[in-house]
């Protein structure tokens, strides 16, 4: 996959070139420039820093493991945090993408290959009127691929959240492992979900030419996706949180109907003890040494068990 994109005055010139002509782009007025590094090494770092002139603490920041999504302002650029997610597994996987934004340059880092780009080249090919307003034009397109792998892991969250919602209800086992992994996922994605507004709000609200009026509609297109993602999640908290309740009351009710069946059990085996012994005793009793009695005993045991039985039954014990 190309690493590396040309355009001038709105259109695409150049792609697939190698990062070290980027230099030499870059001097051109004219022209707009996006280049990605994955995992980059001391010679790119060393181009991020003399070549784009960019400000320490934000390449700094850029080769820090897990900074919070944000937006950053310095004299010649911006520095975005974001991160691109993937649900897999009941799992919430993150790649950080740092990105710097200068006047005439767009700079993505990425920290591996888990997020590839392909989405964002897709929406820049599928919009190439756009390309006039530049790095604007750039930048939305990487965030609206971030912002929409929120959404997309969110929706299938919640589709799971719900599944396993019918299993506590339909009283199937081992359930409480799962939920337990969904409540870890959800807050996972809810780090690095809900600050998107704050950048997407940076992004519009900011004195600076960055989002032009061609590009605002877009962009705001792109945070009513995020709030409408961060809303799903605190539904879905707040779902989650009822999951462990109704867990919690299904298994007393199971329980409950698992004490009253052994009760009842108990007090109908109770009648042909209680016969038995008495009539095991050794003194005369009557029907004592007489068929008659034998008869009167067992018939007594089994009348007033299925008696019992039936009660029960009635009352939904058993």
């Amino acid at each position: 996959m190309g690493r590396t994109r040309l355009y001038r005055n709105g259109e695409l010139v150049d792609q697939d070139f190698p990062v070290a002509d980027v230099a030499n782009h870059l001097q051109d007025p004219s022209a707009i420039v996006w280049f990605d590094l994955c995992a980059p090494s001391q010679d790119e770092t060393g181009l991020l820093r003399d070549e784009l002139g960019l400000h320490e603490l934000a390449i700094e920041d850029a080769f820090s493991e897990r900074q919070r999504p944000k937006v950053d302002r310095y004299p010649t650029h911006l520095f975005l945090s974001v991160y691109a997610v993937r649900y897999s597994g009941h799992e919430i996987k993150t790649c950080e993408v740092d990105v710097f934004v200068a006047r005439n340059a767009l700079v993505t880092v990425r920290e591996s290959e888990d997020y590839d780009l392909a989405g964002v080249l897709r929406r820049w090919d599928a919009a190439p009127a756009l390309a006039e307003s530049g790095i604007g034009f750039l930048l939305h397109g990487l965030l609206d691929d971030v912002v929409d792998g929120h959404y997309t892991a969110a929706q299938q969250l919640d589709d799971d959240i719900e599944a396993l919602e019918d299993r506590i209800y339909a009283e199937k086992p081992h359930v409480g492992r799962k939920a337990l992994q969904l409540r870890r996922a959800l807050v996972q994605l809810r780090r690095v979900a809900l600050p998107m507004r704050e950048v997407l709000g940076s992004l519009l609200h900011r004195d600076h030419e960055l989002v032009d009026d061609v590009m605002k509609p877009y962009y705001l297109d792109v945070k009513d996706h995020a709030l409408f993602t961060a809303e799903l999640t605190e539904s879905m908290r707040e779902l989650v949180v009822n999951l462990r309740e109704a867990e919690v009351v299904v298994q007393g009710n199971r329980l409950n109907s698992i004490m009253k069946k052994v009760t009842s059990w108990a007090a109908i085996i109770a009648v042909p003890t209680a016969i038995s012994g008495y009539y095991g005793m050794n003194v005369p009793y009557p029907g004592f040494a007489s068929p008659w009695g034998f008869w009167v005993s067992t018939l007594g045991i089994f009348g007033v068990s299925y008696l019992l039985y039936v009660m029960f039954k009635r009352r939904d014990w058993l």
